[in-house]
């Protein structure tokens, strides 16, 4: 594990959120650059980059953000309850990030982020803390993302989640998708969702992970965590091997591409419970983001292996609260596999399983809007704040309002 000095931790300027720099052009992602990035001849002093990089490290976890985003040329900025603000160290200069990369990276990870021009990484900062991270290049300059992840896993009731997740991890098989954008905390669900099933249930649980996030200790399971790149070397080689690992649940990660989201239904359908996620709107929405995966003449087949093969979809939005111990909280949608909602699959219905999740509360489904009503009713979360969350603002007002 590396460890850190004692850096100087910088303050955090809050007169305006940052702009972000992600929404800044980038350049068109090859399997390899024209012309590879050249750190030779770039950076400043060595050790340099690693100072500054325990400097920001820690000042992430001094100040409670979530995120850090570095651009060459801009000051640091930290995302604190949602909002990219700026650490008052300056501007970062393009020498000093790539000073960071030749200090942080190791040499084949150098190697990789020249020929690629991007690399994924996870960094162990101190104990119970590792940041999951992003180097890349953007309009010729180095840059990065990197988000705090502790492994301290917490409990439902510690992340607002609704208990009726506790009857979907314990399904014993069946796909399990989490949706939403980047940062939505879904690595966060996943991970108490498993370590639910962790502390109730003898199995044997195999994740795959492009960096590993949350490192889990044995409890009643035996978890064996797989990171690409140090224990296999692709996706498609690690799901292969799944077979011969006799795993009784299995985390896939991110659903990228149609081979991998064949491989996790595939492994549903032989007896397996597979955790995922993908990046969708909702949990309704999410069956025509996984049918662009697959060229036409295949979307049926994979419609009909989701409609026997699905146990649930949990689409989740994280939200600034009105309390200051409590930085975000997840508005939730969640769609569970019935026989009605495996029907209306079947017949290619899925634009119409919104009205079965508004009207199946009973049976542990919950719609967006509602998730909202119940934040904002209980005092978590503002009304501006569910209004410009919501895709019906609407119908959220009616609902406010006590009418259906």
């Amino acid at each position: 594990m590396r460890r850190r000095a004692n850096p100087v931790l910088p303050s955090l300027t809050c007169l305006k959120a940052a702009h972000d720099p992600r929404s800044d052009p980038v350049s068109i992602s090859r399997n390899e650059l024209l012309v590879p990035v050249n750190t030779k001849n770039r950076g400043t002093s060595p050790g340099e980059g690693k100072k500054a990089w325990l400097s920001w490290m820690a000042s992430i976890v001094q100040l409670e953000g979530s995120d850090l985003i570095v651009k060459s040329g801009l000051p640091p900025r930290i995302r604190h309850r949602g909002a990219l603000k700026d650490l008052a160290t300056g501007p970062c200069t393009e020498d000093l990030m790539f000073q960071v990369a030749k200090d942080v990276l190791d040499p084949n990870q150098l190697n990789h982020f020249e020929r690629m021009g991007s690399i994924d990484f996870a960094y162990d900062f101190e104990k119970g803390r590792r940041f999951r991270v992003n180097m890349f290049m953007a309009r010729g300059k180095p840059a990065l993302a990197a988000r705090l992840i502790t492994s301290n896993i917490k409990k439902f009731e510690d992340l607002f989640l609704p208990p009726s997740l506790g009857d979907v991890a314990m399904a014993a098989q069946g796909l399990i998708l989490f949706s939403g954008v980047t940062g939505s905390g879904k690595s966060t669900s996943i991970a108490s969702m498993l370590d639910y099933v962790n502390e109730r249930k003898k199995v044997h649980i195999i994740t795959i992970e492009d960096p590993i996030e949350y490192i889990f200790e044995d409890k009643k399971a035996t978890i064996n965590q797989r990171e690409i790149g140090i224990d296999c070397t692709n996706f498609n080689d690690a799901l292969r091997a799944l077979v011969r690992e006799n795993p009784d649940v299995v985390l896939v990660g991110e659903m990228r591409d149609y081979e991998t989201f064949e491989a996790a239904i595939r492994a549903a359908e032989t007896g397996h419970l597979v955790f995922g996620t993908i990046h969708a709107s909702s949990a309704w929405q999410t069956f025509g983001r996984i049918y662009d995966l697959f060229p036409e003449q295949e979307r049926e087949q994979i419609r009909k292996l989701m409609a026997y093969n699905l146990r649930a979809i949990i689409y989740q939005k994280l939200l600034p609260t009105l309390h200051a111990n409590i930085g975000r909280i997840p508005a939730i949608e969640i769609l569970i596999n019935t026989p009605g909602v495996q029907k209306y699959i079947l017949e290619g219905r899925e634009g119409e399983l919104l009205e079965i999740i508004k009207n199946s509360h009973h049976e542990g489904m919950l719609d967006f809007t509602s998730s909202l009503v119940g934040l904002v009713e209980k005092e978590y979360v503002h009304q501006n704040v569910a209004l410009q969350a919501t895709p019906k603002p609407e119908e959220l007002k009616m609902r406010l309002k006590g009418i259906r």
